[in-house]
């Protein structure tokens, strides 16, 4: 008994130490994943009350899933610069007292994107790849159209597509066949793909993200394009 009893306590002093080190050693993994998970949620979230305070414009939240709305407004105006090409072009991309590139008191001090274009296209990108009888590459309208969908009726499964791929579902300036005729683009350029938009870069983000970039832009206001047959031609609902 004298010889049992020390080495009973000795074997519950070692599993309890074991026990201890095992918890020393998992512990803080756990707790540092959870930590990380509580940073990704709370991240996500600030985004999306940036998201919402930074929109630009008055969104139609019908139908619309909120939290996406906001981190696509995030994405949009805060990480994309999407504003920056997909608008008229620089003199009226921003209200007259909203530029923040002019020198106040023309500058009032407060950025502000002029309603009137964001985002409904139009800017002129000059021929393309260079002088000479070569298409000019103007930027889409991303606001929806009569459908709703935005970027001239875009599915989002298109809209997928066309950002991870950069397929032109328009076909607007195909690949020359012959002498280059102001509308074809020249050999070894891809006229099958956009040339212009970074979507080799925003291929790279998750489906999640892209989704709600395409939520955002389904609730911002249609901006009309030009009338039929232009290619810009973007039609807004009545209702």
């Amino acid at each position: 008994m004298t010889l049992r009893r020390p080495v009973k306590i000795a074997g519950s002093v070692a599993a309890f130490l074991a026990i201890l080190l095992a918890g020393m050693l998992v512990s803080p993994r756990v707790l540092r994943a959870q930590h990380d998970n509580d940073d990704d949620n709370d991240n996500n979230e600030s985004k999306i009350q940036i998201g919402f305070r930074i929109a630009p414009v008055k969104l139609n939240m019908a139908g619309k899933v909120r939290d996406l709305v906001g981190l696509g407004s995030y994405i949009v105006n805060a990480q994309a610069d999407c504003a920056g090409c997909h608008s008229a072009g620089p003199p009226t991309e921003f209200t007259a007292s909203g530029n923040p590139y002019l020198l106040r008191p023309v500058f009032s001090g407060k950025k502000a994107f002029n309603p009137a274009t964001y985002l409904g296209g139009g800017n002129d990108f000059g021929a393309f790849p260079a002088e000479g009888p070569f298409p000019h590459i103007v930027s889409r309208n991303l606001t929806p159209d009569k459908t709703g969908l935005p970027e001239g009726g875009a599915t989002f499964q298109e809209f997928l597509t066309i950002m991870r791929t950069g397929k032109d579902f328009d076909h607007l300036h195909p690949t020359c066949t012959g002498a280059p005729n102001g509308n074809c683009l020249p050999p070894p350029f891809n006229g099958d793909l956009l040339q212009i938009m970074p979507w080799v870069v925003y291929q790279d983000m998750t489906d999640h993200d892209i989704r709600a970039i395409y939520e955002y832009l389904s609730a911002i206001p249609c901006i009309a394009g030009p009338p039929a047959p232009s290619h810009l031609h973007h039609e807004c609902s009545n209702r």
